[in-house]
């Protein structure tokens, strides 16, 4: 891959992410620990095997997030979780707050680094005292312009999610962490769809997006296979986030939308030859191609020839393989008189005739 310059760049835990590097996985463990702290240190090991760069969680109780009503205003109407209440969707799906010590411990215990989406100041107070290396905000908060900036204050590389927010919104999240002092800020495409359709993502915006708000960017995604992703970094997304399980027939809140780990194994494989691939501006010869030069066309006498005879359009054709003169010196080659004797099947060259 060539390095191309001028290009902006966060680093998480040591490890640079930008366009010039492959793509930076995150496996999002969210609500698939389904209420087990030991399945959520299985979901961790599995993301290390895998081959993921990095975990990420979820930091948040049901109280800090929504309010314990079961009024209209706070139950879902279709889709994944038709009918619940926003308090009682929380409760099942949060990870509690003390499983986040032994969890983060564990993750380091294997050599992979993990951080989370605060959803308030108090998550953020937890995770720094873990030490978290990095902060996303989650697409839903990405309008909490206070949040962003309690983050920004940590002085952390931030991740935002950007579903659901629109240009003007997403230049105003950016704004807030720029102005509350964040100096490695990324910006994932994002629809908050659950699970979400590949026609809807879009994928050219995230090009106009690394041309608008000259950030790294990325994409969250929530389709149900990689094509998406692995088509993204084309397009220039340095970040690839995706939820990841142990099952997905789990029957936990995310279960169903989320990569098991044959799946999370393959984006982070397929990504990183994605990214190789886009490799530079290049027309010339390459190596895997230096052994099949020979299958090339090119001019062959096809009779016996003595010197002195001229070559007429019946004396050569263009042919594989390629050891004679290009197809197109053909013009050059008719006419000219060979000073030499020429056997058949012989390859056609400038020292053997006069023009």
């Amino acid at each position: 891959m060539t390095t191309l310059t001028n290009t902006p760049e966060i680093i998480i835990a040591g490890r640079r992410i930008s366009v010039n590097e492959s793509p930076y996985i995150i496996a999002e463990l969210s609500a698939n620990h389904n209420g087990s702290i030991d399945t959520a240190k299985r979901i961790i090991e599995e993301a290390k095997k895998a081959g993921a760069d990095a975990v990420k969680m979820q930091t948040y109780r049901p109280d800090t997030i929504t309010l314990d009503s079961d009024g209209d205003d706070f139950k879902i109407k279709g889709g994944l979780w038709d009918g619940r209440t926003l308090y009682e969707l929380y409760e099942e799906a949060h990870t509690p707050w003390e499983w986040h010590k032994p969890l983060f411990e564990h993750a380091r215990g294997l050599d992979i680094p993990i951080f989370s989406s605060p959803f308030d100041s108090t998550a953020v107070d937890l995770l720094e005292d873990l030490n978290a290396p990095a902060y996303k905000i989650a697409s839903f908060e990405a309008v909490d312009l206070p949040l962003i900036e309690y983050v920004a204050r940590t002085g952390k590389p931030m991740i935002i999610s950007t579903g659901m927010a629109n240009d003007e919104e997403i230049a105003e999240a950016i704004d807030a962490a720029k102005g509350a002092g964040c100096k490695q800020l990324a910006i994932l495409h994002c629809v908050s769809g659950y699970p979400a359709p590949a026609a809807d993502y879009n994928l050219r915006t995230i090009t106009d997006m690394v041309e608008r708000f000259g950030l790294v960017t990325g994409l969250s995604d929530h389709t149900i296979d990689n094509t998406t992703a692995i088509t993204s970094v084309a397009l220039g997304a340095s970040i690839i986030e995706k939820h990841f399980t142990l099952n997905r027939a789990g029957g936990g809140p995310d279960d169903s939308f989320s990569l098991e780990p044959a799946e999370l194994k393959a984006l982070c494989y397929d990504s990183k030859t994605a990214w190789i691939a886009l490799g530079k501006v290049d027309y010339g010869r390459k190596s895997s191609e230096q052994g099949n030069a020979q299958f090339r066309r090119s001019l062959y006498f096809v009779r016996d020839m003595k010197a002195g005879e001229v070559i007429t359009d019946e004396c050569v054709r263009s042919v594989r393989p390629g050891y004679g003169l290009a197809p197109k010196a053909l013009s050059e080659t008719l006419g000219g008189v060979l000073n030499t004797n020429i056997k058949a099947n012989t390859p056609v060259n400038r020292n053997c005739f006069d023009k």
